[in-house]
């Protein structure tokens, strides 16, 4: 079939591929105009490939269609139009002219959640399925007759992001690709809406965002997770508007111990922690954040809410510095509307977006022999001093937040001095177990004492199988891709078993 594209982003690029790749004809892309100097992925794609880009900023003025607009698409000999992710509002001339009509993505199981902020509201709603809607444009809102849809879970801690990445951005490019095969089969079916369960729920900004405290535990995760990370919820504290990030309510085995947040109009105070900071619901129920964004932009593990900002700057050697200029062009190729790019210059004000994230992630791993980042390095670095800093600190290895204390006990064997951890191991940290119990280790040569070791009770063994799930489940090994894990393996030596014998006996 002849297809016009009509949409944006990365997801219009991946479903632009994949129809040209099943061999139907695009006869034109219409995609927004630049930002900041930036052509969006589609268009760039689309003219790399050498079929016609349009990028209209609008197309209809005083609610009537432009005639040029019109003019200029209905040359082209469109069969049906396809908006896989589409920002714009499209004129009826536009949306009725092909002879299959217009078929759109939508981010929900239709008809619930109608409008733009859909994956958001389905977080906030806590609904335990998701999914995307393929349905037929009409001059509605979201209202067309239903073409296809498929659902997921929605996981206990997913956000926006996640949901995205998981499912509705994969599924979704193969969902738009199979609508047209039955489209063009003669196959696809039109199943008229049902109004039983429609919602339709404004677009979420950060003036609406402000949590309610008045509020069970679950009802304040779900709405903290359904704005991350745009626009962010946020609540007044410290003088100040805090912004919250990467909620869970996995908090078994963690003890409100810490400096108290007072927040008004919350149930209780929050406690910041060594894990990150525990707010409460009206339900005593507990919740944890991970991470907080201060009123100047400035993006901090919320562990780090009481300890002030770092003022000692690491040095950098020469082969640092050689780095820095690496990682610097890197940023002036994201960034191609920054005519030099300072210590000062800051990676989001000067117009990145999630997707930039990503690329210098990718580039940065390249660049540092596969360093391990993640996308949360970027929030919590945005300036090019500040990324350089923590780029340095994770290649030397220094970085404070991983640093462990280890209490050793120290025994001569051999004339050799053995330095032996005697606590236990919980969460990253040695700890004494509950109540500092211990027992004897005994030396089975002679009988003597080795040394006390602790003796965990069920309270620890509780919050070591706790920080285990939180670090399988939200932990750095679990995120990093399986060519990273590779390179880490391969860092690690071999022990003395499995190293090969020079001698072959």
């Amino acid at each position: 079939m002849k297809i016009a594209v009509i949409g944006q982003s990365l997801f219009g690029q991946e479903v632009y591929c994949h129809l040209r790749e099943e061999g139907h004809e695009v006869v034109g892309v219409f995609t927004v105009p630049d930002k900041d100097g930036k052509a969006d992925p589609l268009g760039l794609k689309a003219d790399k490939d050498g079929v016609p880009v349009f990028k209209f900023p609008r197309w209809r003025a005083r609610g009537q269609a432009l005639p040029n607009v019109v003019a200029t698409y209905q040359a082209l000999g469109a069969e049906l139009n396809v908006l896989p992710f589409c920002s714009q509002f499209i004129p009826m001339e536009i949306i009725s002219a092909p002879r299959h009509g217009s078929i759109i993505y939508h981010p929900s199981l239709l008809p619930r959640h109608r409008g733009a902020s859909a994956i958001n509201w389905t977080l906030i709603h806590g609904d335990k399925k998701g999914g995307f809607t393929i349905f037929w444009a009409d001059d509605g809102l979201d209202t067309g007759d239903l073409l296809l849809q498929k659902e997921c879970e929605i996981l206990p801690d997913d956000t926006v992001s996640t949901l995205y990445s998981r499912f509705l951005f994969p599924e979704g490019v193969k969902g738009m690709v199979q609508a047209v095969k039955l489209i063009a089969e003669g196959r696809a079916p039109r199943l008229p809406q049902p109004e039983d369960g429609a919602t339709y729920e404004g677009i979420q900004k950060k003036e609406t965002a402000q949590i309610n405290w008045d509020q069970p535990a679950e009802a304040i995760h779900n709405w903290i997770r359904g704005n991350d990370k745009v626009p962010g919820a946020w609540t007044e504290a410290c003088g100040q508007k805090l912004t919250f990030f990467s909620s869970t309510l996995n908090t078994e085995g963690l003890v409100p111990e810490g400096e108290t947040l007072p927040i008004p109009g919350a149930h209780r105070p929050g406690v910041v922690t060594g894990a990150g900071l525990i707010l409460f619901g009206n339900d005593d129920r507990m919740l944890l954040v991970k991470s907080i964004q201060l009123e100047d932009g400035k993006m901090i593990p919320a562990s780090q809410l009481f300890r002030g900002a770092d003022s000692t700057g690491l040095e950098l050697t020469e082969e640092d510095l050689v780095t820095a200029e690496a990682v610097r062009g890197a940023w002036k190729r994201i960034l191609p509307n920054v005519v030099e790019v300072e210590d000062s210059t800051d990676f989001f004000k000067s117009g990145a977006a999630s997707l930039d994230v990503v690329r210098l992630v990718e580039e940065v791993k390249e660049l540092c022999d596969g360093l391990e980042l993640e996308n949360e390095d970027i929030y919590m670095a945005t300036t090019f001093g500040d990324f350089m800093q923590l780029l340095v600190r994770k290649m030397r290895g220094d970085n404070k937040e991983s640093q462990c204390v280890i209490d050793h006990v120290e025994k001569t064997v051999n004339k050799l001095t053995l330095r032996m951890p005697h606590q236990l191991f919980i969460g990253g940290a040695f700890v004494d177990a509950e109540g500092a119990k211990t027992y004897e280790t005994i030396n089975p040569t002679d009988g003597s004492v080795i040394c006390q070791v602790s003796l965990a009770q069920v309270s620890d063994v509780d919050k070591a199988v706790a920080a285990a799930k939180d670090a399988f489940e939200h932990g750095l090994w679990g995120k990093i891709s399986a060519r990273d894990r590779g390179r880490l393996l391969y860092r690690v030596p071999p022990s003395p078993s499995t190293r090969p014998d020079p001698t072959g006996t």
